[in-house]
């Protein structure tokens, strides 16, 4: 029993409110990396890049001091050095020390970047917020100003003057001294910032980027003037199969009714029969090492073209089914996506999480690489040749699988859709709520790899069932065939490993109603695969379904086009809602839709929304964060009839945490 003492330890006063740059601080992994101070001067070169981008800069000088700080200048048009007109405080101020403020919001046209890495507005602030000491100078407009931080705080005004006759100077240096406490080495890695700067330069043809380091006084410069064909070819480890597929397009003003002017992507591809394969994508200058959307994009763009050539010639051998991945296995590639308003996974920026950016760099790419192949054709038929080979790899790869799992087979449930193909890499069931639900899922899935199973309304609570009684419950029996695998009991199984030799999908997914009544469903399956097939959850073979609840028809604002965005939630559709009050978008200009079921989506808006592995979201199951025994525990409370008494005190704990749809 917890003393008086300790519970009543707990009250108003308990309640700490962070200021300024004090999360950052405290927390400053959901900010930036900290393996090493690079990501923080990273967030300064990128708004010399960001200038540049927007054309008003052709220089960005980065310097490795001596003492370990680390400058970069660049000629742009400098940080506005007068008050803020709102806040009454110097601009420069703002910047560097609140957090969510920036020039990169207003992306509405005569906003001051059209197109820019920065969205968030905490970069530079981070970057202060984890110095020992920062210091910028800026030249604008006849004047000169310099400021000082410590700790993230203004430490002292140097300059603020008007700059000497006839001295046009204009740009920003920033002189940042990271502080070593917040980064688990100290030391700058060199071969990336060489990496970042090199891939600045190729991205940017015609702006200058430098590196000087003080210590040996050595200074390295790069200029591209075709900067992905040279890169690429540069770094390729073998030679290409043929020649160089590249490309760039971007909007114009008659085609925003599909994009923003502006928006699109520039490309070059090489194809090789061996070595590694180089990978690199940007957004906005911004470098994606995790990929993202504008890859995958990409990757349908070039295998709609390849495919359509190979069907047209009739290249394909009877049996072979292609895939993505026979295209994109060999090849290598340098892409630079420019998008209005891009919505990256977390503050590193790794990924990019855009859903139009798929159909943005699709659309240019695809009847792009379908004319060249055509202008080409034995360039096309030798690249046809490269992907039907990966693709007969991939089938004998299967089929030795497949020989292995024994000779017997199952009846497999007649309301079954199966899908294609047997690589249990890539296929995956859905478990779907409903007939009509599930007659959108097989019209929306794509056939090769995703297979679907209605289930008639809500299975059975299993937690205190016995397992020989299971195949009792017909939806249960569907689902154990469908799958391949019998149930189980926990680790560890009884004394025997459970058989999964029969299991014919990489992915069980379940897909319900984004309402309350899916959110049960999905308890009572999850149940299942807790209580029955423990081993599928422990090799994460178990996933859950994330459809939106909302659809929101948006009007034209600014340079965005009219487009369908869609919600998960509540707090979801007031973000969105907020996000297009932002943009210009009038009160009530737009219309809102609550789907009342996944029956009530279209085929299209299932297969773009919850189903495409490229913008859906599919969340893997998993156990609590104290092993199989803390979940039991928890689904114990929950599912256990006997339990009433713990659920009534679990109730009165969290359900202020609850939202109910009554």
């Amino acid at each position: 029993m917890p003393s008086v003492k300790s519970s009543t330890a707990y009250a108003e006063a308990s309640i700490r409110v962070l200021k300024g740059l004090e999360p950052v601080k405290q927390r400053p992994g959901m900010y930036t990396r900290t393996d090493n101070p690079l990501h923080i001067v990273q967030e300064v070169i990128d708004n010399a890049a960001d200038e540049a981008l927007a054309g008003f800069g052709t220089r960005i000088g980065v310097v490795l001091h001596a003492d370990g700080s680390v400058g970069v200048e660049d000629d742009g048009r400098g940080i506005p050095v007068g008050l803020h007109p709102e806040e009454g405080v110097p601009v420069i101020e703002i910047v560097y020390t609140r957090l969510h403020a920036g020039g990169k919001f207003d992306k509405g046209a005569g906003g001051a970047y059209s197109f820019s890495g920065g969205l968030h507005g905490v970069g530079v602030s981070v970057t202060n917020a984890l110095a020992k000491r920062l210091e910028v100078t800026v030249w604008r407009e006849g004047q000169v100003a310099q400021l000082a931080f410590a700790g993230g705080e203004v430490a002292e005004v140097l300059a603020l003057r008007k700059a000497g006759a006839g001295d046009k100077k204009h740009g920003t240096r920033v002189r940042v001294w990271p502080d070593a406490k917040y980064f688990e080495s100290a030391e700058m890695p060199r071969h990336e910032l060489v990496h970042l700067l090199r891939s600045k330069a190729v991205l940017m043809p015609g702006v200058t980027v430098t590196l000087t380091v003080e210590k040996s006084g050595e200074t390295t410069t790069w200029k591209y003037d075709k900067g992905l064909r040279d890169y690429l070819m540069q770094h390729l480890a073998a030679d290409p199969l043929i020649p160089l597929f590249e490309g760039e397009q971007y909007a114009g003003a008659s085609e925003t009714e599909n994009f923003a002017e502006g928006e699109g992507a520039a490309w070059c591809v090489a194809f090789t029969d061996e070595g590694a394969t180089l990978r690199e994508s940007y957004v906005n200058l911004i470098p994606t090492v995790a990929g993202g959307t504008h890859e995958s994009g990409l990757k349908d763009g070039l295998f709609g073209a390849i495919k359509g050539f190979i069907e047209m010639h009739a290249l394909c051998p009877k049996g072979v089914k292609l895939m993505p991945e026979d295209v994109f296995n060999r090849a290598s590639f340098v892409l630079s996506a420019k998008v209005l308003d891009p919505q990256f996974q977390g503050q590193i920026k790794e990924r990019l999480n855009s859903r139009d950016a798929l159909r943005l760099v699709s659309a240019y790419v695809k009847p792009a690489l379908e004319l060249w192949l055509n202008q080409h054709v034995e360039w096309g038929r030798k690249l046809a040749d490269l992907v039907i080979r990966q693709a007969q790899t991939r089938q004998r790869a299967a089929q030795k699988v497949e020989k292995k799992r024994g000779s017997g087979v199952a009846v497999l449930p007649g309301k079954l859709t199966d899908c294609e193909s047997r690589d249990l890499l890539h296929n995956e069931v859905f478990l779907v709520e409903g007939d009509s639900a599930g007659g959108s899922a097989k019209m929306g899935r794509d056939k090769e790899t995703q297979a679907v199973l209605p289930l008639r309304g809500k299975v059975l609570n299993t937690w205190e069932v016995e397992r020989d009684r299971l195949f009792a419950n017909t939806e249960i029996h569907d689902i154990a065939v469908a799958i391949g695998v019998d149930p189980h009991g926990p680790a560890p199984y009884d004394g025997t490993e459970p058989d999964l030799s029969g299991l014919r999908y990489g992915k069980v997914c379940i897909l319900s109603d984004a309402d309350v009544d899916g959110s049960h469903i999905q308890v009572l399956l999850l149940t299942l695969f807790f209580r029955h097939f423990p081993r599928l959850v422990e090799r994460g073979h178990v996933y859950v379904a994330r459809p939106p609840l909302y659809r929101i028809d948006a009007p034209a604002r600014g340079r965005r086009p009219a487009a369908k965005l869609y919600a998960l939630d509540e707090g979801e559709l007031e973000a969105t809602l907020d996000k297009l009050r932002k943009e210009g978008a009038r009160e009530g200009s737009w219309s809102i839709s609550r789907f009342k079921g996944l029956g009530e989506m279209n085929a299209e808006q299932l297969w773009e929304t919850t189903l495409n592995p490229e913008t859906r979201r599919l969340l893997p199951v998993s156990w609590l964060g104290g092993g199989f025994e803390a979940t039991t525990v928890i689904l114990g409370k929950l599912m256990g009839k006997g339990e009433a008494a713990a659920r009534r005190e679990l109730m009165e704990l969290h359900g202020d945490a609850v939202d109910v749809d009554v």
